[in-house]
């Protein structure tokens, strides 16, 4: 027994689970930026994970085989060493992961993985979780070695870890399983603390939710709000009761008006935030099936978004097109239907606005029709807050553009309409009737639509017939793209305008040096690296 528990195989047994489980916490990094874009839910990145023709996946599984037989040669070729065969084995782990680490670096990531305090300790209990495990297998199987004392499995008795790297999904949800343990507590301090900041503040408070353009609504209401009071929003995409509680907690500045972005992607999460940060005044901006994976039904979107109307102390503003779903919701309503005789070209947008029976002419740089009727239901919860007609027809005119919401940018006389953050079945529709309204050459970037459950391969055969006429289409990605162009062929698209890549810079790639003077490159629904 004394050979088992030396000090020396105690020694060996540490050494192999550092090494390995650092070894593994670097081949993480993707799996753990996938985890924090699923808002650290398990079951997503579980989902994620399973989805077909998923390349990480079959990335570490062929680390696994890999590391599998060449671990297996080696330490059979060296068994005469030994118990030493074994260990020499081992060289083939750490081989193979590093230049599974060098090759990975070079599939790039379209959405960087930001480095939280959340996600460092995440790292840090990953790490410690795989070299806690690592330990036990190998302790374990060297208990088996002396038990057994087999010669063939004295010198494979380390193969099995080369098992770890196709567990590292399960690892790390388990990890992640264990650190809310300390993060729930920790939210909800947080949340609380925001509550707090935000009633002694004594603002009025303008939730916006909808399943698509609750951001450009958010920009715009802000826009229309400036002058007339002191606005503090949301910034970018928060809309979670952490990202709402992180833009309070984090100002500095005094404001009296207060605009949270209220996303939801489960039943129940409107409900939550509307307990947590309860609105004076909601918009809604549009219903779709977007997040019909999670939600499971359109009654179900309706319901959760509607819950805003119920908790809005005051009113809520609802775009027209969505109106009816919510004619039975209880609280007080306003639709938005002010917005008439719109013009849309490739310079912007001209509408007629009605407020306060009187009707003006209005324009922006904004593109498309969409962006006439965004502007309406927003010029109208700005004229209940008391914004005279006067200001928000001056300040319609000075709206900017949206990044990454149909943002027009010119690049040495190429058009560029970047529409990244586009990822809805509505904006795909509206961004490709924008990129009609220019002439040259029409060229579409696209991975396809994502969340929308069953709908999905429906829903992307439709985006491919879509983009029939275009003059050129580049697929990224591999999940969504083989529906998508079955759909554009079998809408009689030709096949040989179509490129399919795997990643964003591929196509920047493929566009480098054959765009000239005139052309439009519209990038729809530039998603993260999880959809595709």
């Amino acid at each position: 027994m004394g050979i088992f528990i030396s000090v020396g195989k105690t020694i060996e047994c540490v050494l192999i689970a550092v090494v390995y489980a650092s070894l593994l916490v670097m081949i993480s990094g993707k799996i753990l930026g996938m985890m924090q874009s699923s808002a650290y839910v398990g079951k997503k990145l579980v989902k994620w994970a399973m989805r077909k023709n998923n390349m990480l996946m079959s990335r570490l599984s062929l680390l696994t085989l890999s590391s599998l037989l060449t671990y297996s040669i080696l330490s059979l070729c060296f068994s005469f060493a030994g118990q030493w065969s074994a260990v020499i084995g081992l060289a083939a782990i750490v081989i193979f992961c590093c230049v599974y680490l060098y090759a990975d670096a070079k599939h790039s990531v379209k959405s960087p993985v930001t480095l939280t305090p959340r996600l460092k300790r995440l790292y840090r209990v990953l790490w410690l979780v795989l070299a806690i495990l690592i330990y036990i297998v190998v302790t374990l199987l060297n208990f088996a070695d002396y038990v057994w004392g087999e010669t063939l499995f004295t010198s494979l008795k380390y193969v099995f870890l080369t098992f770890f790297p196709v567990l590292l999904i399960p690892i790390v949800c388990l990890t992640n399983l264990i650190c809310l343990v300390y993060e729930l507590p920790k939210n909800r301090k947080y949340i609380s603390e925001a509550k707090k900041k935000l009633v002694a503040s004594g603002a009025t408070v303008v939730g916006i939710t909808g399943s698509y353009g609750k951001t450009s609504a958010k920009n715009i209401l802000c826009h229309l709000l400036e002058g007339d009071f002191k606005v503090l929003a949301t910034p970018r995409s928060y809309n979670t009761p952490l990202g709402i509680a992180r833009a309070l907690n984090e100002n500095e500045e005094e404001f009296d008006l207060f605009i949270a972005e209220m996303g939801a992607r489960h039943v129940g999460d409107i409900s939550e935030l509307c307990s947590h940060f309860t609105p004076d005044y909601a918009l809604i901006t549009g219903i779709c099936n977007q997040h019909l994976e999670s939600f499971g039904s359109l009654e179900n979107i309706v319901r959760e978004k509607g819950r805003i109307i119920a908790a809005a102390k005051n009113l809520t503003c609802v775009a027209p097109d969505c109106a009816p779903l919510f004619a039975d919701a209880e609280g007080k309503i306003k639709i938005a239907d002010i917005v008439s005789d719109v013009v849309s070209d490739c310079d912007g947008t001209q509408f007629t606005l009605t407020l306060g029976g009187k009707d003006v002419r209005a324009k922006t740089k904004l593109l498309g029709e969409h962006s006439a009727y965004n502007i309406g239901l927003c010029a109208l919860l700005a004229y209940e807050l008391g914004v005279s007609a006067e200001h928000i027809v001056e300040r319609i005119a000075s709206i900017e553009f949206i990044e990454h919401r149909l943002q027009h940018i010119v690049s040495n006389g190429v058009n560029i309409i970047d529409d990244g953050y586009n990822s809805n079945i509505v904006g795909a529709r509206a961004a490709l009737k924008v990129l009609s309204l220019f002439g040259g050459r029409k060229i579409v970037v696209t991975p396809g639509l994502v969340e929308l459950g069953i709908l999905e391969e429906e829903e992307n055969r439709a985006l491919g017939a879509q983009l029939v006429g275009t003059d050129w289409v580049i697929l990224v990605g591999e999940t969504l793209v083989g529906v998508i162009f079955e759909g554009y062929k079998e809408a009689g698209g030709d096949p040989e305008k179509v490129t399919v890549v795997h990643t964003l810079t591929d196509a920047q790639e493929e566009l480098r040096g054959r765009l000239s003077k005139g052309d439009t490159v519209l990038f729809l629904n530039d998603l993260p690296d999880m959809y595709i």
